[in-house]
């Protein structure tokens, strides 16, 4: 008896030329990962324009626009007061940016200073130019008006500079907490100071984060600050970040709340006084007839329960009034009714 199997042969494997259509070549792998060989490209496609896209896909926080409007008001008059000077604070832009990609292109020297925000257990930097750091060293030391402050290349700044800043960045993270009062109220605190990017890193490099920049001039002398706040940071009021100004009210109609408010202290409602309760078979309840008594055990001297749409109101105590049968109350609703 013969194997069937002996004469069973298997196609032949198919040919590369026949693939050709099918397959990648190196080109095309290239092409693929946005890499084309030893010729460098200009503009980056495929996977690796993906990775290493530099556009930020985010969503636009109107309310903070607001917050940061109302702070340049309120910082322009507490510069005023600390300086004695003529100040402009301006708002330049708010964008959204990777955290690490902001922190490379702060020009050095500048100092960072580290805040904390307690409310929401989170951090955030302030990012101040070398133009402004000397320009608020020099009129806070009564430096002479018109004149740009002399620059020092190669030194770190002095104790006497740190300390002023971080003067100048406490008061302007009073009044933006003062701004952030209508939406929610926060505390910001600085922590410390930092000369070197790579000791205020509060987040990852590729954490999305909200920059606000503000210009400051001070009589032909002056220049830029930077309140970084990461969406991690912001994210307890997102939601409230996210609505559309709306006036001064910052999302919320007062004239609306109070109309409210007065209608339903007008609104009519039931209340229930339950002179007692007794629990009973189904059986005896179907028996009952009519001038059958129920016996409770409440006595008429004893309080009873006041109820409005089942929710215990306080207690009370039955009585007579102008013919009419009435209840006193004995305890405050406001105070609320132990169950």
């Amino acid at each position: 008896m013969t194997d069937d199997f002996d004469d069973f042969l298997l196609p032949d494997p198919p040919k590369m030329d026949d693939l050709v259509g099918d397959t990648f070549d190196q080109a095309g792998i290239d092409a693929l990962f946005g890499f084309d060989g030893d010729v460098p490209a200009q503009t980056k496609s495929g996977l690796k324009a993906v990775i290493e896209s530099n556009v930020i896909s985010h969503e636009r926080l109107p309310m903070l626009e607001v917050v940061c409007e109302r702070m340049v008001r309120t910082f322009a008059t507490s510069m005023r007061n600390l300086t004695s000077d003529a100040i402009d604070v301006s708002l330049e832009e708010i964008t959204s940016t990777r955290f690490g990609e902001f922190m490379n292109r702060v020009a050095l020297p500048a100092m960072f200073g580290v805040f904390q925000v307690t409310e929401w257990e989170n951090y955030g930097v302030v990012t101040v130019e070398s133009s402004l750091i000397y320009a608020v060293v020099d009129a806070l030391l009564g430096g002479r008006k018109g004149s740009k402050p002399m620059r020092v290349e190669g030194r770190a700044f002095t104790t006497i500079e740190t300390v002023l800043v971080s003067r100048m960045v406490q008061l302007a993270l009073d009044d933006l907490s003062q701004s952030f009062e209508a939406i929610e109220p926060v505390t910001m605190q600085v922590e410390r100071m930092e000369s070197s990017p790579r000791f205020a890193a509060i987040a990852g490099p590729s954490n999305i984060a909200a920059v606000a920049t503000f210009r400051v001039d001070m009589e032909g002398r002056g220049g830029k600050f930077s309140v970084l706040l990461p969406y991690a940071t912001i994210e307890p009021v997102r939601n409230k970040l996210l609505q559309r100004f709306m006036g001064e009210k910052l999302g919320r109609d007062r004239m609306w709340a109070a109309h409210m408010a007065s209608e339903l202290s007008q609104t009519k409602v039931t209340v229930d006084v339950v002179l007692g309760e007794k629990q009973m078979a189904l059986r005896e309840v179907m028996n009952l007839k009519v001038g059958q008594t129920i016996a409770f055990s409440q006595s008429p001297n004893d309080a009873l329960q006041v109820q409005c749409g089942g929710v215990p109101l306080g207690i009370a105590h039955i009585g007579q009034r102008s013919r009419n049968i009435a209840v006193r109350m004995a305890n405050d609703i406001s105070r609320g009714y132990p169950k």
